[in-house]
């Protein structure tokens, strides 16, 4: 669904000159449901407005479902935009219109593709599970169910990836697992492909595949070891807690050979301030020491 290589982004300005992303190579499966994680200035949302259309590469290669976006003009972005893929942002002002009910928001981007659908929107709200709010007005819906009703009209066109951008950042913990939960049920039941921007790392218990960016590239990945539904059959209320264990964590090998340490390995003793590590090869693996002296 997803392939990046080289991706590069360079804002500018009279005087000054940010690098959000340095080099960012990264491959998303068809149907996968993953997040992307790390600090602020990482360059996570700067990928995702480059996911979205919103913003476009200063260097390197981006195909989503099969469409290169470097290369689209204007006037295809705005058809990528309508009918490839689904924005869910943090703030519901970008969202959801406040005038309009929660059927109406819906409706409003089936319509502006020239289809009068409401059966559509009333089934996608039924499966956000808000069929009894179809005439309320934002302000008569809680932060969570306003999140719900966002990715409904996420989904009203029928795309093909769903992009959430910090969606449960301004929700408590239980409405967060709610909305997470709800992503993972739409991803098994329609297929659809799934990338959620967090800065939370505790997110990695709700998705098959975590991706840390840092610096602008990409540095660690966490993956499921099993699936979902085996580990909910096998887990008891108190192995639950300990559910992130279910992933193995690896660190990102990119083409030309680097490798990103992940954080906290290079501060133990003989490693810290080391600008340099010693490399050798040892029945088969490749073991790092601290420099000599």
């Amino acid at each position: 669904m997803i392939r990046s290589e080289g991706l590069m982004k360079i804002y500018k300005t009279a005087d000054l000159e940010v690098v959000a992303l340095q080099g960012l190579d990264l491959l998303v499966e068809d149907g996968e449901l993953m997040a992307i994680i790390g600090n602020s200035g990482s360059g996570k949302s700067t990928l995702l407005n480059m996911l979205g259309g919103l913003d476009k590469p200063s260097a390197g290669k981006l195909f989503v479902d099969g469409k290169d976006l470097v290369s689209l003009n204007e006037r295809e972005l705005v058809k990528y935009k309508r009918e490839t893929v689904g924005f869910v942002w943090q703030s519901n002002a970008r969202n959801l219109i406040p005038y309009l009910t929660t059927l109406e928001n819906v409706e409003l981007p089936i319509l502006l593709r020239g289809k009068r659908r409401r059966a559509r929107a009333i089934e996608l709200l039924e499966a956000v599970g808000l069929s009894h709010r179809l005439n309320n007005r934002l302000s008569e819906l809680s932060g969570g169910e306003q999140q719900r009703v966002a990715i409904a009209i996420a989904l009203a066109n029928e795309p093909k990836l769903l992009l959430a951008d910090e969606p449960t950042g301004s929700l408590d913990t239980q409405t967060s697992n709610q909305v997470l939960d709800l992503f993972r049920t739409l991803n098994q039941t329609t297929g659809i492909t799934v990338v959620i921007v967090t800065h939370d790392p505790e997110l990695a218990r709700k998705v098959d595949r975590v991706v840390q960016i840092r610096d602008g590239k990409t540095s660690a990945e966490m993956v499921r070891k099993v699936s979902y539904a085996d580990e909910l059959a096998q887990l008891d209320a108190e192995y639950a807690a300990e559910e992130q264990e279910s992933h193995v964590e690896y660190a990102v090998l990119d083409q030309a050979g680097r490798l990103q340490i992940p954080a906290g390995y290079l501060d133990s003793e003989g490693f810290k301030n080391a600008n340099k590590v010693r490399v050798e090869k040892e029945e088969g693996r490749i073991v790092l020491l601290p420099p000599e002296g």
